[in-house]
């Protein structure tokens, strides 16, 4: 990734109004910066959360709280703590996530 013409900035996520986005079950909440042709989101999903989409977009996901399961369309599946990541290029492995108890995400894309 190159990060070009980018001035130092910070970002108060409380005060970035969320967009809501349904599941096919449960709700996505996105708080959404968008830095050149970086978008930047704090995202959290409700309980219940089941995308209602195989996503093929390149993500950096770094879980900030709850759990998150993420299936592959290959049917691997990974589940993310509290602390941990992961990665995946545009149009690599298509992906969905859900999720039991609700999880709290900041996303680069």
């Amino acid at each position: 990734m190159d990060i070009n013409d980018l001035p130092f900035g910070t970002t108060d996520w409380k005060a970035i109004t969320p967009t809501e986005h349904q599941g096919e079950t449960g709700m996505a909440y996105w708080r959404t910066q968008h830095f050149g042709n970086m978008r930047v989101r704090m995202v959290e999903y409700s309980a219940g959360y089941l995308a209602d989409h195989w996503c093929s977009k390149g993500h950096i996901l770094f879980c900030l709280d709850g759990e998150l399961d993420t299936e592959l369309d290959d049917g691997r599946t990974y589940t993310l703590t509290k602390g941990m990541s992961y990665q995946v290029a545009d149009n690599a492995e298509a992906h969905r996530s859900s999720t039991k108890l609700g999880a709290t995400l900041f996303v680069v894309d």
